[in-house]
């Protein structure tokens, strides 16, 4: 078991409504997994706990994004709080929110030097000015936090105290699990003609996760061994995670996902992790939670 901080992070403010008067339910996740259990699965050294922004769907003046200003306040702080835990030596788990929080976990951990991220998500989340025709009046920052951690995008997302240039090189990048970048009507093409290093469903169902393993290492070496782990659920294949706000199949299956991630969490360069995008509201029963908050324990346990 690593030396956890765990950051409760609850957080839906780069989600959109799905309906008018609609609040995404993902900042409630913190707390629905403390009730499933989480802290007696994971026993972290220490808990961290941020306040709650307040949402809103109203434009802000000086950004195309729902709730810019606000994403980048939370943003900062979050960095803070993960620049201090990678200083005492602990492993920040940062348990959202909506994907959005990503951002903050790696200005924290830049400070510290470079790095390289592995982000293993149903979505490649590479948004951006050069590829969104979107005419809605506001974005969603949680489809653009690839795009803003590369450096596309808004300041407010991609310009950090202490760091020149953007948080992350391309090659520094490893996507695993997107599922619909083979489809024709793709909205985010652009991502395969970057240098990152791109794993979608198909090829890691067919590599297994010693071949997924195996892609990723290069990568990690361009960020001379340290890296960030991020964990969007809706990796999953839907049948086992219809709690997200965009479920879809096919997924990772959910042991080869263990075998990814504990790896991946096990190593000492690893220096953090976010797990993002659990929507409570869509789990009525608690079942999920508790079946995510088992799925977690056994990736932060692996040996």
């Amino acid at each position: 078991m690593r030396d956890l901080c765990l950051i409760r992070a609850p957080f839906n403010l780069g989600l959109r409504p799905l309906r008018p008067g609609h609040e995404p339910g993902t900042w409630r996740a913190p707390q629905a997994l403390t009730d499933a259990g989480l802290l007696e699965a994971l026993a972290p050294a220490r808990i961290v706990d941020l306040d709650r922004p307040a949402y809103s769907t109203e434009p802000q003046p000086g950004t195309r994004l729902r709730n810019g200003p606000a994403i980048r306040t939370f943003s900062l702080q979050l960095a803070d709080i993960v620049a201090e835990t990678v200083g005492r030596g602990q492993f920040p788990l940062i348990v959202g929110g909506d994907c959005t929080v990503l951002l903050g976990g790696l200005a924290g951990a830049r400070r510290s030097g470079l790095l390289s991220l592995v982000h293993v998500d149903g979505h490649s989340d590479f948004r951006h000015p050069g590829n969104d025709d979107d005419n809605l009046p506001l974005g969603s920052a949680a489809g653009m936090d690839l795009a803003a951690a590369t450096g596309r995008g808004e300041a407010l997302l991609t310009e950090w105290p202490g760091i020149e240039g953007p948080l992350l090189r391309d090659d520094q990048v490893a996507q695993i699990g997107e599922r619909e970048s083979r489809d024709a009507d793709f909205a985010w093409h652009d991502i395969a003609a970057t240098e990152m290093t791109l794993v979608d469903v198909f090829a890691a169902r067919e590599l297994g996760a010693a071949g997924v393993l195996a892609r990723v290492e290069p990568v990690l070496a361009r960020g001379g061994g340290r890296f960030w782990l991020h964990f969007d659920v809706d990796a999953l294949d839907q049948t086992f995670m219809p709690a997200v706000d965009s479920p879809g199949s096919p997924g990772i299956d959910p042991d080869e996902l263990v075998a990814i991630l504990g790896t991946l969490a096990a190593r000492p360069g690893c220096i953090g992790m976010d797990v993002t995008i659990f929507d409570p509201d869509l789990d009525p029963t608690g079942e999920l939670a508790a079946w995510l908050v088992a799925l977690l324990r056994r990736v932060l346990t692996a040996t």
